[in-house]
């Protein structure tokens, strides 16, 4: 009798949550706070044509010479305006996983959360999502190693790079691209794996830097020392 019961109310669960629609109007808000998130970044990828470029400030109603004028400021400017929305959102709704919005809404706040300084007060909350499947792992990962980062500790999946201006050994200044030191290399493909990536290590410092790019497995005292280099 118990095993009928429960096979019922496992049943009944999933009937339930079969009905369960998307909300379209917080899908709606999201979907918007991502076209600005990711449409602003694009505008400084170097691979875009000034055609693609022109169409994205019209699309994304920029001035163009308010960026001139103001640039990478107005991406800082409308990241903290995003992360205002997106606390809200929380706030009323938890995280705004695939069930909720669908896919691939689900990203809007991860990826603006991403892009903040709140990583590790919102980090808890993309674990939660992850082991709930509202959103892949793969993402849960990436932002664990963002936060990593940004504590100046070693990234546990390796897909984290950093830029930083450094002086050479004749006091000029240059600037420097590393992937973030990586906590027991040797094994971050078996851990890329069992988190769900489909790339190797290798395979994603390529994707991040091009395939002409030496990689050198820095050291945090090395990252540290090339920071205090340009101080």
């Amino acid at each position: 009798m118990r095993k009928i019961i429960a096979l019922l109310f496992g049943i009944s669960t999933l009937l339930i949550n079969a009905q369960q629609k998307v909300n379209e109007t917080l899908k709606k808000e999201l979907d918007g706070i991502m076209k600005v998130d990711q449409g602003y970044r694009m505008l400084f990828d170097t691979e875009i044509t000034p055609e693609k470029k022109e169409q994205l400030l019209k699309d994304l109603n920029i001035d163009k010479e308010e960026f001139k004028k103001k640039s990478w400021q107005l991406v800082a400017e409308h990241d903290s305006l995003n992360m205002q929305k997106i606390e809200t959102i929380i706030a009323q709704y938890g995280y705004p996983g695939k069930t909720l919005v669908g896919e691939p809404t689900n990203q809007a706040a991860w990826y603006v959360i991403q892009h903040s300084t709140k990583i590790g007060k919102y980090l808890p909350l993309i674990k939660e999502a992850g082991k709930k499947k509202e959103i892949p792992f793969t993402w849960v990962a990436m932002m664990e190693d963002r936060y990593l980062m940004q504590e100046d500790k070693e990234q546990i999946y390796g897909t984290q790079g950093k830029g930083e201006m450094t002086k050479d050994k004749d006091g000029k200044q240059i600037f420097v691209n590393f992937v973030w030191p990586v906590k027991d290399l040797k094994n971050v493909n078996k851990r890329r794996k069992e988190a769900g990536f489909d790339s190797t290590f290798e395979e994603s410092v390529q994707r991040m830097y091009g395939k002409d790019f030496k990689y050198e497995p820095y050291t945090l005292k090395q990252v540290l020392e090339l920071r205090n280099k340009n101080k």
